[in-house]
């Protein structure tokens, strides 16, 4: 198993910036992307970015494109989401995920809530 624990989440207001931090552990060696996705009050899951477990190859949703950056320190197992210009709408429970392919996330974090007021 992977084991994956999210921080950094917390409440700022429109326009300001947070980073979220998820450390991976256990069978990291069967990871092949990381995952970052959201899901709001009433609404579905969605996706915001990925990487490849190498660092490489960052992909984002159109939403956050240009605010969000993801990255990947592998000396420490840990990927970043940096969370700037940020709007009420990003307002969700952030949650990092593991896969071993593109196809399927199998592994989850705990989730962290990141609230942005206007």
């Amino acid at each position: 198993q992977v084991q994956l624990v999210e921080s950094g989440g917390g409440l700022v207001q429109a326009g300001g910036s947070l980073r979220l931090s998820c450390a991976a552990s256990g069978r990291t060696f069967s990871v092949y992307v990381m995952g970052w996705f959201r899901q709001a009050p009433g609404k579905e899951r969605e996706f915001v970015a990925r990487i490849m477990w190498s660092g490489s190859t960052p992909y984002y949703a159109d939403s956050v494109k240009g605010r969000f950056s993801i990255s990947k320190d592998n000396a420490k197992n840990t990927v970043y989401l940096q969370m700037n210009s940020l709007e009420p709408e990003d307002t969700a429970v952030y949650y990092c995920a593991s896969g071993a392919t593109l196809l399927r996330y199998e592994y989850w974090g705990q989730g962290t809530q990141v609230t942005v007021s206007s």
